[in-house]
């Protein structure tokens, strides 16, 4: 992304703080700094943090050390490196200047919140997600286009799985999860978040750790996946992708238990409209899943929010009544878990759009059947 592209998602986050009573934003590690200046933070014991403030200069105060690594971009912010011997806390304090209210990200890490709060003792410190979980929650073109193409290819790597490329009976599911990774990277992400690999009756468990567990003969697969990849704006995106295959013919019984996920998950994606609570988006797969009598197993929420990060606004859940809007993206994956026998979810990344519901993920969502 150009210095002007990152120059509007300031001058839009300002336009927020303004909103909320926010004189100061203080940015550290995680999603918000690079979303508004282009430079992921390490994390580190050594602060880096973004000083925002609602009128005048922003500043990048980075670890000297850390300064090659920030590409400077004049008219947005100003880099600062401090030595080893200075004091950032101290230098954040002076650039924030006197103010009565300060937004701080919320993965910065508490001793440096608390440092700043001694620092600034006349300062109320409020959660940065108050002025940035909106703004980033709505993407713009260029951002879903980076989420379509992260979700393009975990679909290949999911449609391997479907036909029995990527092998699973007699392979640990830390075997399979490690080819899923490796997958993931030769597709074009540059990190792997997660790839959850649950045999039997461990795909009963939503976020199974894969282990020694050899997959064998006739039993499900769950496999959910995803990474960061690089988007247009220099950025990283995520993807995310549930499929389940199983390992033989499928007994009657778990068919159909998957239809009515299958049904479940489909309803739950035509629900996504914009102008619909995202409360009702979960509500109406919910349905399905109960009327097919399996309402106890579904434990989680519908979906969550994706982009930037793995996980972010909006939550598709039950007491969010916020209603979607165009460029809203977010996963939806209803899941039915039977303790000591088997599971399933079924998931896409959806994006909100005034045509209707776009989803990102398109390989097949029946139920696979190999023999590999």
């Amino acid at each position: 992304m150009a210095t002007a592209g990152f120059a509007a998602r300031i001058d839009r986050a300002r336009h927020h703080m303004s909103a909320q009573g926010v004189d100061a934003l203080l940015l550290s590690v995680g999603a918000d700094l690079p979303y508004l200046t282009g430079y992921e933070a390490m994390p580190l014991e050594r602060l880096t943090m973004l000083v925002l403030p609602a009128e005048g200069d922003a500043h990048l105060v980075v670890p000297g050390l850390e300064a090659p690594r920030v590409v400077e971009r004049p008219g947005v912010f100003t880099v600062v490196p401090w030595g080893e011997t200075d004091d950032p806390i101290a230098i954040v304090a002076d650039l924030a200047g006197s103010v009565g209210t300060a937004a701080i990200g919320d993965t910065t890490w508490a001793g440096f919140l608390v440092d700043l709060q001694r620092a600034m003792p006349d300062t109320a410190f409020g959660r940065a997600s108050a002025v940035m979980s909106e703004l980033r929650a709505v993407k713009d073109d260029a951002e879903i286009q980076s989420l379509r193409r992260a979700a393009e290819a975990v679909d290949r790597i999911a449609a391997r799985l479907q036909t029995g490329e990527i092998p699973l009976i007699g392979h640990t599911e830390a075997e399979v999860s490690a080819e899923l990774g490796r997958q993931i990277i030769a597709e074009g992400h540059h990190r792997v978040n997660f790839a959850i690999v649950a045999a039997g009756p461990n795909a009963a468990s939503p976020h199974h750790e894969p282990g020694a567990t050899v997959i064998e003969p006739n039993q499900v697969v769950l496999c959910d996946f995803g990474g960061t990849m690089p988007g247009t704006d220099g950025i990283g995106y995520c993807s995310d992708i549930t499929r389940c295959v199983y390992t033989g013919e499928p007994p009657t019984e778990f068919r159909e238990l998957y239809d009515v996920l299958y049904e479940a998950q489909a309803a739950s994606v035509a629900a996504a409209t914009v102008g619909t609570p995202c409360e009702r988006v979960d509500a109406v797969g919910r349905a399905v899943i109960a009327d097919g009598g399996y309402g106890e197993y579904f434990i989680h929420r519908t979906g969550h929010g994706i982009g930037v990060e793995g996980h972010e606004d909006p939550y598709i859940v039950e007491g969010n009544a916020t209603p979607l809007v165009a460029g809203h993206a977010f996963s939806v994956e209803p899941g039915i878990y039977v303790p000591g026998r088997w599971g399933a979810r079924l998931e896409d990344i959806v994006v909100a759009a005034e045509a209707g519901p776009d989803p990102l993920n398109r390989v097949d969502h029946h139920l696979a059947v190999v023999d590999a």
